[in-house]
C-alpha cells in the first residue's frame, strides 16, 4: 500500500450516491442487467470483488491483494501501455450490494473516481452499475475530449457485458 494522495476531491464521494457528479467533472452511469437470484448476485459480486471481471475484460490488473479492499492500491494496464494507478476508496459486502471504487493516483490519465457495484433489488433482479466523476489529468486524455468519455462509456458497456457473461447460467448437460 502506497502513502501517494489522490488527484481529487472529494475522496469517496460515490459511496452514498452514485450518480454524483461534483462540479468541474464529467459523470458516467452505466447500469446493465445481469440475470436474476441469489446465485447470479453471489457470483457476479465475487467476480467484481476479486478482479476476475477486470481481467475478464482482457486489461491488466496489478493489485497490493487479492480483493478489493479499502487501501489497496490496484494499476489497470490498458493495451499493455496506458497505466492507470488507482486505490481503492471503499467496498460493500452486503446480502444484495456488493462493489468498491477506486480513486485515481499520480500518473492515471483521468482525475477522479469510479464504482463498480452489483446490487439485487426487490424483486430479484441483479444489475451492474458503474459509475465515476472524471476529468483529464494527461495530455492526451484532454486532447481525445469527448472520445475519450465516448471510450469510458464504452468501457463501461464492456463492463456489464463481461460479467454477465461470466455469471450467467451453465447451459450445458
Amino acid at each position: 500500500m502506497s502513502s501517494a494522495p489522490f488527484t481529487y476531491e472529494p475522496v469517496g464521494a460515490t459511496r452514498d450516491d452514485l450518480a454524483v457528479c461534483p462540479p468541474g467533472f464529467h459523470p458516467l452511469f452505466v447500469r446493465t442487467r445481469l440475470g436474476e437470484g441469489g446465485e447470479v448476485f453471489d457470483r457476479a459480486a465475487e467476480a467484481v470483488l476479486t478482479w476476475e471481471m477486470h481481467r475478464a475484460l482482457g486489461v491488466g490488473v496489478d493489485a497490493t491483494a487479492p480483493r478489493a479492499a479499502p487501501g489497496v492500491d490496484v494499476t489497470i494496464t490498458l493495451a499493455g501501455l496506458v497505466r492507470a494507478p488507482c486505490r481503492i476508496v471503499w467496498t460493500a459486502e452486503e446480502p444484495r450490494r456488493a462493489g468498491w471504487a477506486y480513486g485515481t493516483l499520480e500518473g492515471h490519465p483521468e482525475c477522479g473516481e469510479e464504482a463498480f457495484v452489483v446490487d439485487r433489488t426487490g424483486d430479484g433482479t441483479v444489475w451492474l452499475t458503474v459509475a465515476a466523476f472524471s476529468r483529464a489529468a494527461k495530455w492526451y486524455a484532454r486532447a481525445g475530449g469527448p472520445a475519450t468519455r465516448s471510450l469510458q462509456h464504452a468501457y463501461a458497456r464492456r463492463c456489464g457485458t463481461v460479467l454477465r457473461n461470466l455469471v450467467a447460467p451453465d447451459t450445458a448437460d
